[in-house]
């Protein structure tokens, strides 16, 4: 795959796991990143431009994905939605969640680049 994905994290207010996901991985050459959360107390509320603009997106609690399905339930093609299950016990760059995020993250993407 020669194009960079462009993966969306996406927590609960983006104020701690996924601003931490975006800026491990905003120097990746494999793909493009931006972090938003589904909170209306959110930094950045995931919006309909964001979910277009992904090819994949990574929430970081199943509930996550549901609160996004339902939200945008109106949208035809929603991109592929994966939970890392990280639980919101994290501060922002703590070096467990790095690791727990670049775990799940590198396993979807080894998926995507193989397939």
């Amino acid at each position: 795959m020669s194009q960079r994905i462009r993966i969306l994290f996406i927590c609960g207010k983006n104020l701690r796991r996924s601003p931490t996901a975006e800026a491990v991985y905003r120097n990746d050459p494999r793909v493009e990143v931006r972090s938003a959360g589904v909170s209306e107390k959110s930094r950045h509320r995931v919006t309909e431009k964001d979910l277009l603009w992904a090819d994949l997106v990574v929430v970081m609690e199943r509930k996550h994905k549901t609160r996004i399905t339902e939200a945008f339930a109106h949208l035809e093609n929603l991109p592929r939605i994966e939970s890392l299950d990280i639980p919101d016990e994290y501060d922002f760059m703590d070096g467990e969640l790095v690791e727990l995020l670049q775990s799940g993250t590198e396993t979807i993407l080894a998926e995507i680049f193989s397939g």
